[in-house]
């Protein structure tokens, strides 16, 4: 009776006794009978059709989900941002609490650090891109000068270029142009049309990120007491810990890489003689939290500048040749040697949620593609356990 009692509870007490009829353990109707030791698995056309219908429900709500976050994404992307980023420093307002700190404080005074932060890095990209948007009619013709050797191939692309839009016009005329008139009004409407929206967006965040890290500690046991089992309760303290463990140590390992790549860079600039070193690895150090395209959008930024800068066309490329060097080191030996130690994450699936949020989201989605991947992947992992399938050598 021991051996009984440590089933689970579907599992039925039978005695000792004759085996029961097969008859009798299959019930009418049912749409899975039990099988017998060595009976070979249904495939009829119901479970099939069974099986189809389940993954029919399962798409149709992975859609209306992808439609919700794409509809609600003015709401849904500055929390989802303001969390990842409140449970990131959710270890300094533990440490702060410990000497007494108010939780109210300690928030207030990391946003301001936070903001502060993003302000000043701001300021120094576009602050260095604006001197050099002032000499826009210098950089126009330098760069002509530079891309000389193109002119013969981008001439032969004009002329099949008016040819298809010779033949396609009416009569063989040419294509008409187009006038574009911009005035005053129509200039600051469009502006206030584009701000408005990013405002709204940043009062959103600043205020999930204050209340949130306000009431970290009652959320968390409000999200624990709703529910009932105990089994669920031990589940959602799992997972809340494994998320606030791995969105830590992610974050804070990538940030050090980052910061490394960044004062790389800057030491390279400076070798090299490239103008606003400072600002290029800070621009490094940002963009370098989006894998594949942020470093990307880094060599093409080092190479429009390089063209400009750079008297010579191969002194334009040399620096982005060289943080192309800096970025696969890292990409290739330190991040895997740091981050894969402690934690594991597919290439095909960094590559998946990049494209897929940044589809979504737009450029912050491309910031919080892997954050999202990182609590996607725990929760699976605790909802979904799989035991470890060993394949044959």
């Amino acid at each position: 009776m021991n051996q009984q009692e440590g089933r689970s509870s579907i599992t039925t007490e039978r005695p000792p006794s004759a085996p029961e009829p097969r008859s009798n353990r299959v019930s009418a109707g049912a749409p899975q009978a039990e099988l017998a030791p060595g009976e070979p698995p249904d495939f009829s056309a119901a479970a099939a059709w069974t099986a189809i219908d389940r993954v029919a429900i399962v798409g149709m709500a992975l859609i209306v989900a992808i439609v919700a976050l794409y509809l609600a994404r003015s709401i849904v992307m500055p929390v989802a941002a303001a969390l990842l980023i409140g449970i990131s420093l959710r270890p300094v307002q533990v440490y702060l609490a410990r000497y007494g700190v108010p939780p109210v404080i300690t928030a207030l005074v990391l946003i301001a650090a936070f903001f502060g932060i993003v302000y000043g890095i701001v300021t120094l990209v576009v602050g260095s891109l604006g001197e050099w948007i002032a000499q826009a009619p210098d950089i126009g013709s330098v760069i002509q000068q530079k891309l000389r050797w193109l002119e013969r191939p981008l001439t032969r692309l004009r002329e099949l270029q008016d040819g298809v839009g010779v033949g396609a016009g009416a009569g063989g005329g040419s294509v008409p142009k187009v006038a574009l008139e911009t005035s005053l009004p129509t200039m600051v409407q469009t502006a206030a049309g584009i701000l408005t929206p990013a405002l709204s967006e940043l009062l959103v965040f600043f205020g999930a990120l204050l209340f949130f890290m306000i009431g970290t500690e009652k959320l968390r046991r409000q999200l624990i007491t709703s529910f009932e089992t105990r089994d669920a309760r031990r589940t959602v303290v799992r997972i809340w810990g494994d998320i606030e463990h791995n969105l830590i140590m992610y974050l804070g390992t990538v940030t050090a890489i980052n910061l490394g790549v960044g004062a790389a860079t800057v030491v390279m600039l400076f070798v090299v003689g490239f103008p606003n070193a400072l600002a290029f690895g800070v621009l490094a150090f940002v963009l370098n939290y989006i894998p594949y395209l942020g470093p990307t959008m880094v060599v093409l930024a080092l190479f429009g500048m390089g063209l400009i800068a750079s008297p010579t066309l191969g002194g334009a490329v040399l620096p982005p040749l060289l943080f192309v060097a800096i970025v696969t080191v890292e990409g290739q030996f330190i991040t895997p040697s740091i981050v894969g130690r402690r934690l594991t994450l597919s290439p095909f699936l960094v590559f998946l949620a990049l494209a897929f949020w940044t589809w979504l989201w737009g450029p912050l989605g491309a910031f919080l593609a892997t954050p999202l991947l990182i609590v996607g992947l725990v929760a699976l992992g605790h909802l979904f356990p799989r035991d470890e399938v060993m394949l044959p050598k």
